[in-house]
């Protein structure tokens, strides 16, 4: 079995990868864990000095913290005895996600969530929603649970 685990710096993609590592999967499995680096988004000023290295080093910070939260993700798998590899994409995580998951053949992602609201969600977007309206193959949206509020 191929799992795609995506996941962000998130406290509902860690409830995404506890979920993996806690659950016992056939002999064989593989997890590939997957973290998506967005472009930095282009604003319209006139280049001056400074400016393109500026961009350089945010880009170069982002992947630097993408790879360190794969490591760390990875770590957790092999401390549970499974097989795992990690891979860094670049470009809009819904897009990216998806291609994964075809180019890889999954068999499952698995992906935390925001838990967005309808407006948060028409005004944000839900990488989770696409990711299940376009993937190849089964998803499992994991929610971290809420604790109940006393009124």
């Amino acid at each position: 079995m191929k799992i795609l685990l995506a996941v962000d710096d998130s406290e509902y993609s860690a409830a995404a990868a506890k979920e993996v590592a806690k659950r016992p999967w056939p002999t064989g499995t593989t997890v590939r864990v997957l973290t998506v680096v967005e472009p930095f988004p282009p604003i319209g000023l006139e280049p001056w000095y400074g400016v393109i290295e500026n961009f350089e080093r945010i880009d170069e910070a982002a992947q630097k913290r993408a790879r360190e939260l794969t490591k760390k993700t990875v770590e957790i798998m092999k401390k549970k005895g499974i097989k795992v590899e990690s891979a860094v994409r670049n470009g809009d995580a819904r897009a990216e996600i998806v291609d994964e998951a075809e180019k890889w053949a999954a068999d499952l992602v698995v992906m935390g969530s925001h838990g967005y609201t309808a407006i948060k969600r028409l005004l944000l977007g839900s990488v989770a929603l696409s990711v299940v309206s376009h993937a190849p193959c089964s998803v499992e949206v994991v929610r971290r649970k809420q604790k109940k509020s006393r009124s």
